[in-house]
């Protein structure tokens, strides 16, 4: 189509160019542009899993939204951030945005990489003139930062230049701190959006405290939470969960994560909430709580007063002893000290404990609480056993010997051995010797009942008298093959 410029232009065609000009001067404007922070946020949520990493969610409300596409700024996320796991969505109208774009800039302002950036660009450098007692500036090309930076100086080219770089603005590439950037289309002025992701290095882990009575039959245990927060971010007034329990995890992580509903803040309570969640176990906090960057903080997750245990006293074997000729095999050994406990209601506790550190304490004469022992525990579900390793005992010891061995075949045989206990405390002591055959085993002859642990183990329960001493002695077939 050919105009003649040079006539008036009908009016209908003269509506029809201005409406195209200004659609494409429309079209040709960039979007524009907001800034998010935490300081528009209304709510967040941490999911932390004892894997090293945890889930974010966060409310803010934007304002101030354009009709069309808006360049959103979303700050104050954590450095660690896997920007793969992202999902925003509308709470306000959901049909109301959409995000086009997303962006995850990571390129933080740093003296390295300010160098990095000005590479083959004039730079200006201060340095100090001690004759004049004063700065003077020199400007200079900045040619390479590669093991130091090397300049041009008028003519020169010199490295080593001691002195204080300065440099005429920051590059656009580079920010302050980690931040989200999406290209949106918005179509509400006003709209509280919610945001989750995943992001490493924020992690916990669960400690207990047990305090012995005198008897030592009762103890007090506390649990408590220890969380570390090396995100890159901090967290005011958070709704903190916990998950105990081995998630799987594939790396490289990919995929979106769905939104979940908030719900209005319970009473204050200083105690941790637990319910299932799929396989595993989740830990509520009963209040907000602020969780800094590079910060540690501990909270209480339960608390079990008077329960009963059980301390035991063991000394253990090794299988391989039955095999063969071996003579004497343990000389003075220490007998181990063990301490068992059920995590039921009915012994005061039965919430699945998340595995640690268990601690035990015991007061001396003086009331003074002393530290007698510590051991890990597994996840452990309630109405199950817990049982810790504390120490090795002081005053009590064993000798076992290999008073006879007979080859019955090719892996068969048949032993007889001499368990030697002696107790030097002022109190009798029961201990438990763990004959573990590593095979069939038929007793022959014993001087104490036999209690049978499983197919390739048994056990004898001897009382030890104070200042005294008992002999365990019994004739066993093994059969390993």
């Amino acid at each position: 189509m050919v105009l003649n410029m040079s006539r008036p232009l009908p009016k209908f065609l003269t509506c029809s160019l201005l409406s195209l000009s200004l659609s494409n001067a429309a079209a040709a404007a960039p979007p524009a542009e907001r800034v998010s922070t935490e300081k528009d946020r209304t709510k967040v949520t941490l999911t932390v899993y004892n894997q090293n990493f945890g889930l974010v969610r966060e409310l803010r409300t934007l304002d101030a939204l354009p009709n069309g596409e808006v360049s959103l700024e979303f700050a104050d996320v954590a450095a660690t951030i896997q920007p793969e796991t992202v999902h925003i969505r509308s709470l306000t109208s959901p049909g109301a945005l959409a995000v086009l774009e997303q962006n995850y800039r990571y390129d933080l302002l740093t003296p390295e990489k300010l160098l990095e950036k000005y590479v083959g660009r004039p730079v200006r450098v201060y340095r100090y003139h001690e004759a004049k007692a004063e700065e003077q500036a020199v400007d200079a090309k900045l040619l390479s930062v590669a093991g130091g930076p090397v300049l041009q100086i008028g003519k020169e080219i010199t490295f080593g230049y001691g002195g204080r770089f300065a440099f005429p603005e920051v590059p656009e590439d580079l920010i302050a701190r980690p931040t989200l950037m999406w290209l949106l289309a918005s179509r509400q002025p006003k709209q509280s959006v919610e945001v989750s992701y995943l992001a490493r290095e924020m992690s916990w882990s669960a400690d207990y405290v047990m305090v012995l009575d005198d008897k030592e039959t009762r103890a007090d245990l506390t649990g408590w939470v220890t969380l570390s927060n090396q995100s890159g971010a901090s967290y005011k007034d958070a709704e903190l969960k916990l998950v105990a329990g081995d998630v799987n995890r594939v790396e490289p992580e990919g995929g979106t994560l769905g939104s979940v509903a908030y719900k209005s803040a319970p009473a204050r309570d200083m105690r941790m909430r637990e319910e299932s969640l799929f396989e595993y176990h989740l830990y509520t906090l009963g209040h907000p709580t602020t969780l800094r960057n590079n910060e540690q903080k501990q909270v209480t997750l339960l608390e079990g007063r008077g329960l009963g245990v059980t301390k035991k006293l063991l000394l253990p074997s090794q299988r391989y002893w039955f095999r063969s000729q071996v003579g004497q095999v343990q000389t003075n050994q220490k007998v181990a000290v063990t301490l068992e406990f059920e995590n039921s209601q009915k012994n005061r506790l039965g919430m699945p404990l998340p595995k640690g550190t268990l601690r035990v304490y015991k007061a001396d004469k003086s009331g003074s609480q002393q530290f007698v022992g510590e051991d890990a525990i597994d996840h452990t579900p309630r109405d199950e056993k817990v049982r810790i390793k504390i120490g090795d005992a002081f005053d009590v010891v064993g000798d076992r010997k290999q008073m006879k061995w007979t080859a019955l075949g090719e892996c068969s045989s048949e032993s007889a051995w001499e368990v030697e206990l002696r107790n030097h405390k002022d109190t009798a002591v029961s201990v438990e010797t763990i004959e573990a055959t590593g095979g069939d085993w038929t007793i022959v002859s014993s001087s104490l009942p036999a209690e049978r642990k499983d197919s390739q183990t048994f056990a004898f329960r001897a009382q030890v008298p104070a200042h005294g001493k008992t002999k365990i002695t019994y004739v066993v077939r093994v059969r390993w093959c």
